[in-house]
């Protein structure tokens, strides 16, 4: 099998803005949810079904398309995803109906693969002792993204309507569709995973969970920790544009771009990790995530105070997700595309749980329960962490 070279630095920033564009889609609807509701007519209830069966479409097609990425080339499977992409964002943009609205995003997430192979492929292209570091930059890509559409879309759609949002995000697609045959190289496929039918390749998912139990732990970590930042930003864009907070959309936005600062603090965390350990490291970032987010309840009510639980959440729940990456990125080449595909089907159902939580909490309990309720996820996931790094911290010594 020939070797794959490695990538150069301009190729490591290529593919983190490739990762931004190609995940900021599922995000747009954050701060303009409220809008969006209102315009079709239904419920916070109702609405929170965008988001969620996004999640759940995607998890899906992370479960049926990512293993692919073990067999045929990352670069060719990725261009077709994002065509896909493109399909969703074309349908969610013309739609006059709430349901058409929903089957886009939910088409939208069966697609987006994007994101889940370009670490496997940079991976398998970067120095064993750089990897922490070139994940930690995909990562900070990916912030970067959800970024851009937190608040771009808060401050276009208070200004130009919702709609225009996706407009900009199919221009915006369709681009980087156009690019990355010239951004990726041509891939390497893996002898010994080519050779599995698509059958074996997914029910091997069965035999990876059971043989390699940490990437069940690891993807429950992650499950609980992007379904409390689901849930807290829509919650959060419910809270600040209704009648007891007043805001616009804008506001929401603008919010959102305190997470400007993780785009900078994840490439340290990365490297840190990639020095003491990543799950010592994990342990460390779930204790300060559940410091940050106690506050969640006693500033919910004022602007600028709430500045800070949130700031902290932006620094700390991007480094776990790279922490809990590094666990399985580190082990054997072709196994590590059905390893993620795992660990984000894990990941994407607590999204989805997290879109219907979010919603449904607010509704019922207000910022209050919403609040307690993300407050009791971030302890869950502190105590994972921790039994995580009871049972295999010795991995960390070894790597």
């Amino acid at each position: 099998m020939t070797e794959p070279t490695r990538l150069t630095t301009a190729q490591e920033y290529w593919l983190a803005v490739a990762a931004a564009v190609v995940t900021a889609n599922a995000y747009y609807i954050h701060p303009i949810i409220g809008d969006v509701a209102r315009h079709f007519g239904v419920s916070a209830g109702q609405i929170g079904l965008v988001p969620a069966l996004n999640q759940l479409a995607l998890a899906l097609g992370i479960l049926l398309l990512l293993p692919l990425g073990d067999r045929f080339s990352n670069r060719t499977l990725t261009i077709l995803f994002t065509i896909g992409q493109c399909a969703g964002l074309i349908v969610m943009t013309l739609a006059q109906g709430f349901t058409l609205f929903t089957a886009g995003s939910t088409l939208l997430g069966f697609f987006t693969i994007a994101p889940y192979l370009l670490p496997a492929y940079a991976s398998k292209r970067v120095a064993p002792e750089r990897l922490g570091q070139v994940t930690a930059l995909l990562t900070a890509g990916v912030i970067f993204g959800i970024l851009v559409a937190r608040v771009g879309a808060g401050v276009v759609a208070e200004y130009l309507g919702w709609r225009v949002v996706y407009w900009i995000a199919s221009g915006l697609m369709i681009a980087i569709t156009l690019a990355l045959p010239t951004i990726m190289e041509k891939g390497v496929r893996d002898k010994d995973a080519s050779r599995l039918g698509y059958g074996a390749l997914i029910l091997s998912l069965l035999a990876l969970a059971r043989d390699r139990r940490e990437i069940l732990l690891s993807g429950a970590i992650q499950a609980i920790g992007f379904a409390q930042f689901i849930a807290l930003w829509l919650a959060l864009a419910l809270h600040l544009t209704g009648p007891q907070m007043g805001y616009g959309t804008d506001v929401v936005g603008y919010l959102a771009g305190f997470a400007a600062i993780s785009v900078f603090s994840t490439p340290y965390w990365g490297r840190l990790a990639d020095r003491i350990g990543p799950r010592k490291a994990r342990v460390g970032y779930a204790i300060v995530q559940v410091l940050g987010i106690s506050l969640l309840l006693p500033f919910g009510n004022n602007l600028w105070p709430l500045i800070i639980p949130i700031l902290i959440g932006n620094i700390v729940g991007p480094a776990i997700d790279v922490t809990s990456r590094m666990t399985f990125l580190s082990q054997e080449p072709e196994l590590r595309t059905r390893l993620t595909t795992i660990y984000i089907v894990m990941m994407f159902i607590g999204g989805a749980v997290g879109s219907i939580a979010g919603t449904a909490l607010f509704e019922a309990f207000g910022w209050t329960g919403t609040a307690l309720a993300i407050l009791v996820s971030c302890l869950s996931l502190c105590l994972l962490s921790y039994l995580a790094y009871r049972l295999y911290g010795h991995r960390d010594a070894a790597a």
